[in-house]
């Protein structure tokens, strides 16, 4: 065979070979496209946010482009400026699990990208907007439009201490008003969104049941109320002041003992001083009144004992006689948990 005759299979190898690159080429493209979505576009953006959070890693989170605010935005969005940043820290982090993308949108220069996941156990669905935040190499880099933090109006009546998450706060230290801070007012914090905050009460004279907040929606605002109650501990240190403070009335020899809900009056000549005893002290309840407590009327028995003369015909006798009382009052609890109780006379309904 001449030198110049092509060989029959070199067509074939060329043509193999030619597969091979659209092959390569195709692979390459796809294997950037699927890089691209998972390392670089905007919803990979966000879930590398939702996976710092799940991972408690606060500090980073808040370092997202988008995600810190200053003072002006919460201004122009309607938003007290004085929200306090306590809880924008690992420790008032709850679980963040299941995180998945459900949607990316284009709206314009805008990315909605719609997020599912479960916060603390709870299902959640947020929205976030996405805008170009320059590139990063030779990828595009993005940034939140709308700052994923929430604001959360927090009212905790009956205590000045209370926890989130199990962080604990006293309204002192997240009020602008420090030591001033007004106890009935509401407290402004920041908080991540998505996020689960829960509020309880658990201090050694207040309790309450743990109300659960699912900040779902960036850049909004959400009022909580918890009304802090009595804890049994606290009650019994009430009645025990009750009982010391009818029991020293009872010590007075006087039908009428200053400053105590009970007495009585007597036509006859006193003959001797009378004798006082508590038989029945009174069962303490509170109910709340405003920021402080209120003792809810109680039914209360003194005895009294005493000799008199009768004015009539001189005739000597001893009154001895149950004297029923009803007995209400107020029991104020100032920021550093020291309680005061005044105690009321009431008619004995």
């Amino acid at each position: 065979m001449s030198a110049g005759v092509p060989r029959p299979h070199l067509a074939g190898d060329l043509t193999a070979i030619g597969g091979l690159i659209a092959v390569i080429v195709a692979a390459t493209i796809f294997g950037g496209f699927a890089a691209y979505r998972a390392l670089y576009s905007p919803a990979a953006f966000v879930t590398n946010y939702l996976d710092l959070l799940a991972s408690r890693h606060a500090v980073e989170a808040l370092a997202v482009p988008g995600v810190a605010i200053d003072r002006s935005q919460l201004s122009a969005a309607g938003l007290p400026q004085d929200a306090s940043d306590a809880l924008l820290r690992q420790a008032a982090l709850a679980s963040l699990t299941d995180i998945h993308v459900v949607s990316q949108k284009q709206a314009g220069d805008h990315t909605e990208v719609t997020v599912a996941y479960r916060a603390g156990g709870y299902p959640g669905r947020t929205t976030f907007d996405v805008v170009r935040n320059g590139w990063i190499g030779i990828v595009p880099g993005w940034r939140f439009a709308t700052s994923p933090l929430a604001v959360v109006d927090l009212t905790v009546h009956g205590s000045a201490d209370f926890q989130v998450n199990g962080f604990p706060i006293d309204k002192r230290q997240v009020s602008t008003a420090g030591v001033r801070a007004d106890l009935a007012a509401p407290v402004h914090l920041l908080v991540f969104s998505p996020g689960l905050y829960a509020v309880r009460v658990d201090t050694s004279a207040m309790s309450s049941p743990t109300k659960a907040l699912l900040s779902d929606a960036p850049f909004r605002r959400t009022a909580v109320e918890v009304q802090a109650r009595p804890t049994p501990e606290f009650l019994s240190v009430v009645q025990q002041r009750v009982d010391e403070f009818l029991t020293a009335c009872a010590r007075q020899h006087v039908l009428q003992p200053t400053g105590c809900p009970f007495g009585t009056q007597i036509d006859d000549r006193v003959a001797e001083p009378p004798d006082w005893s508590i038989v029945k002290q009174p069962v303490v309840t509170l109910i709340p009144d405003g920021e402080n407590w209120a003792i809810r009327w109680a039914h209360a028995t003194a005895h009294v004992t005493v000799p008199v003369q009768s004015l009539f015909d001189g005739s000597m006798s001893t009154v001895d006689a149950d004297v029923p009382f009803g007995v209400t009052g107020s029991v104020s609890v100032d920021a550093d948990g020291r309680a005061t109780i005044e105690i009321t006379a009431t008619p004995n309904d």
